[in-house]
């Protein structure tokens, strides 16, 4: 397993390299600068703020610089915010991003493994085509749609949830996750019903039931396990992709966290911001995914650590 690790995590340094010098090159070539706005800057204030932050260095001195420092964890003040760093900014909204991502995959496992299990049970019925078509539309259904027609219904037709803000209590958490969460439910339902519906028709299953083995053992003790492997593998992109693609839902429900602090970067032309939420980004995708394959080879004693497929 060490083996396994070692591997995945120098195949992970050209994927980070080839990261940080894409975002780096479109982020200089896009039009404008950190420094544009409103109020026009004069030329001295502006030549000094470049030469303050080496921005009128050579393009591959200021990326050469910047990776010298990035390898160390240093990701230079916020342009935006001088007086605060990006390393700061980042570990300011994580706390938050991060309880959003683990409330919306909460959501996301309980919906659709309960989905998938009563699919499975009765293939090519009414009870297997209305949760797989309630999934499919959770997949077309992009969050951006979903999040206000939720805040429409239950924020202002029935005045149950509050529509914005985070943290000041339990309700506020709710409609988040349900639009954060509601894609990976529709993904994870049909992951589920494939795994159990393949595990239902193995060998060992029939021996189970010609025993007279109650239906919710074989189902709960013997076919569970090996049918939501799909899943588990799944857990780890889903996880990163909760954490990464989380800006949309802040942004909707105000919600002060690593996301939103993302778009704003983007909108203020803040090169360090952009950059180092890049890379940490990009760092939970890898480890994710080395977290989802580890876990995958310990419930799936066929699988190796070497094996390439």
């Amino acid at each position: 397993m060490l083996k396994f690790i070692f591997f995945r995590m120098l195949q992970a340094i050209p994927v980070l390299l080839i990261v940080i010098a894409v975002t780096f090159i479109l982020i200089r070539q896009a039009p404008g600068g950190p420094f544009d706005s409103e109020k026009a800057v004069s030329p001295y204030v502006l030549e000094k703020l470049n030469e303050r932050y080496h921005l009128d260095d050579p393009l591959y001195q200021q990326f050469f610089d910047y990776l010298g420092n990035a390898v160390t964890g240093d990701f230079g003040p916020s342009f935006k915010y001088p007086t605060r760093s990006v390393s700061e900014m980042i570990f300011t909204g994580l706390p938050i991003t991060f309880e959003l991502a683990i409330n919306a995959m909460v959501v996301a496992l309980i919906i659709g493994i309960s989905a998938g299990l009563i699919a499975a049970l009765r293939p090519n019925t009414a009870q297997d085509y209305i949760p797989m078509s309630a999934a499919m539309i959770g997949i077309c259904m992009p969050s951006f749609l979903m999040g206000p027609l939720l805040v429409l219904v239950f924020g202002i037709w029935l005045e149950w949830l509050p529509v914005s803000g985070w943290g000041y209590s339990a309700g506020d958490k709710i409609l988040p996750s349900i639009t954060l969460g509601a894609t990976y439910a529709a993904y994870i339902a049909r992951l589920s019903r494939g795994g159990m519906l393949e595990i239902l028709s193995q060998d060992f299953i029939r021996t189970a039931r010609a025993k007279g083995i109650p239906e919710h053992i074989i189902l709960f003790k013997h076919a569970l396990r090996g049918g939501l492997l799909p899943v588990v593998s799944f857990l780890g992109p889903a996880i990163a992709g909760l954490l990464s693609g989380s800006f949309v839902v802040e942004t909707i429900f105000q919600i002060p966290g690593l996301g939103r602090f993302y778009v704003q970067a983007a909108f203020n032309r803040d090169y360090t911001m952009i950059m180092g939420t890049t890379i940490f980004f990009s760092v939970l995708i890898i480890l994710f995914n080395l977290l989802s394959d580890i876990i995958a080879v310990m419930l799936n004693p066929r699988l190796s650590y070497g094996d390439k497929n």
